[in-house]
């Protein structure tokens, strides 16, 4: 349970990196919706599985928060 809810956590947190404002929005979205989707797996094997996918999730968000900040664009009027 807590690995989980550190697992969560650090989506949140790396998704709110993303310098611009539709993929920020986007990723947590998708990532609430996620684990409000999941969070009455009772079955170890389907919880595991889930687990493994966010890990995985979570380094392509790192790569792709990176390289959004390497390209960023300006800012749009509703982040001002």
């Amino acid at each position: 349970k807590m690995k989980i809810l550190s697992l969560y956590k650090q989506l949140l947190r790396e998704s709110g990196k993303f310098s611009s404002y539709n993929y920020r929005m986007y990723a947590l979205r998708r990532i609430r919706d996620a684990f409000r989707d999941n969070q009455n797996l009772s079955d170890p094997a389907k919880i595991q599985n889930q687990i493994e996918f966010a890990v995985q999730n979570l380094t392509v968000l790192k790569r792709q928060t990176l390289v959004g900040q390497l390209y960023s664009t300006d800012k749009l009027v509703i982040e001002k």
